[in-house]
């Protein structure tokens, strides 16, 4: 028994030592754990999406219809974007302005208030959604979120719409002793305060009972509120895209495992240097950042290979379009498989060893897939991580897949988000190549 005993601490103390086991084994779950309890909901003070750019365009005079703004602005969901941010500060959004701006990616959904929010003739709401549906969780979060702030109003807003509606044909004065007439045939029979019931009678509400709260009213039952408001749902981009849940996750799920790939072929390095072929090389007329380099060139030549034949299986498999963008695809293949490839080259020049190249490598892989958006939609988890994720490669490489797929945008569009990668390889190679030459790792 002593003997199995000591077997034992000598397979903990070994595990110990092997910090990329030990990595892998307990750091690698708790992230994971953390970023998809903030998706799923299990952090109960800040749970649920939060920061999601909503465009909002006003036509309508009706106090109605600013009171249904401000309580888009308390949702902590939505992020409301009321102004052009690209011209004149302070120019409110029209419908032409928010159609732009979800072509160019500044938010991917907006709700229209016409000018006929109260129709002239009849009682209801009319609103239009506009959306650029790129991921279908974040679609139905959004569309769901938004009928649900609206349902919740209805009551009210309807109330204001009958009071707009009345002045409009009543006038004022008319309205005025109406409401007044009503206020006191309700106080008279239940009882309350007559100037207070009046206020709200014109406010849009329907009077306050004795010893009842100033809750909102409860809202009408689903089939009347799909009579009462008219929701016109219009797609603005992505109409034409051929089996758009596919083209939604492709991308994510082919940068991962181009990931895997470019990192795990790293760690080559290592074998090489123990086999004496690195020591060889470098008698030779040969130098370190060549050899790098080399190994770069070879993983953008693996990564462009891989990405471009996980979509051609799409294509097979799912019918993705991908031959009508294939030029741009390829553009946008080329600069992510280059940033990956530099990724590969930094586990590498900074990893002591393969073991531990393997584990930093999971690691970095897993966290940028589930940050990144590769997963789930990044409006699912909390706004700091949002920012987080616009610094890691796999948000901007699956922005150029959704760009070309889904947006069929133009190579002069494509090429903001192909600088940004190819910056992104540019600054993670140029690390790299410093730390290869200043290390001991192949000496």
């Amino acid at each position: 028994m002593r003997i199995i005993l000591t077997l034992v601490r000598k397979d903990i103390a070994t595990f110990l030592r092997n910090r990329p086991a030990v990595v892998i084994t307990f750091l690698v779950p708790v992230a994971l754990i953390y970023i998809f309890g903030f998706v799923f909901g299990l952090n109960a003070r800040d749970s649920g999406p939060a920061g999601i750019r909503l465009g909002v365009v006003n036509a309508s005079d009706s106090p109605a219809a600013q009171q249904l703004v401000d309580a888009l602005k308390a949702e902590k969901t939505f992020r409301v974007v009321t102004a052009d941010p690209t011209v004149t500060p302070g120019r409110p959004l029209t419908e032409a302005d928010a159609r732009r701006l979800i072509h160019d990616r500044k938010f991917n959904f907006a709700l229209v208030i016409p000018s006929d929010f109260i129709p002239a003739r009849g009682v209801g709401l009319r609103l239009r959604i506009l959306s650029d549906p790129r991921n279908e969780i974040e679609t139905q979060t959004v569309n769901g979120l938004l009928q649900k702030t609206i349902f919740s109003h209805v009551p009210q807003l309807l109330g204001q719409a009958l009071q707009a509606g009345a002045r409009r044909y009543l006038g004022d004065v008319r309205t005025d002793q109406f409401n007044s007439e009503i206020a006191a045939a309700v106080t008279g029979a239940f009882g309350g305060d007559r100037e207070k019931t009046r206020r709200s009678l014109e406010a849009g509400g329907f009077g306050a009972l004795p010893g009842e709260s100033a809750a909102p009213a409860a809202p009408p039952a689903p089939d009347l509120f799909s009579r009462l408001v008219q929701i016109e749902t219009v797609q603005v981009a992505g109409r034409d895209v051929k089996s758009p849940a596919a083209t939604r996750v492709v991308g994510g799920w082919a940068m991962m495992f181009l990931l895997f790939a470019v990192s795990g072929g790293s760690a080559a390095f290592f074998d090489e240097k123990n086999a004496g072929l690195f020591q060889r090389l470098l008698s030779a007329p040969v130098r370190r950042s060549q050899l790098l380099w080399s190994r770069f060139i070879y993983g953008i030549l693996l990564g462009l290979v891989q990405l471009t034949t996980l979509f051609a299986a799409g294509r097979l498999l799912y019918g993705i379009d991908v031959f009508g963008h294939f030029g741009n695809l390829v553009v946008v293949c080329t600069a992510a498989a280059a940033a990956c490839s530099a990724f590969g080259m930094l586990i590498a020049a900074f990893a002591p060893n393969a073991q531990a190249a393997n584990g930093l490598a999971t690691f970095l892989v897993l966290t940028m897939s589930a940050t990144g958006g590769a997963w789930f939609p990044i409006s699912l988890m909390p706004e700091f991580m949002q920012h987080v994720a616009k610094f890691t490669l796999v948000y901007w490489s699956m922005e150029g897949f959704s760009q070309v797929l889904w947006a069929g945008s133009s190579l002069g569009e494509l090429l903001p988000t192909v600088g940004i990668l190819l910056a992104i390889a540019a600054g993670v190679m140029a690390a790299a190549v410093w730390r290869f030459n200043r290390g001991a790792v192949f000496d």
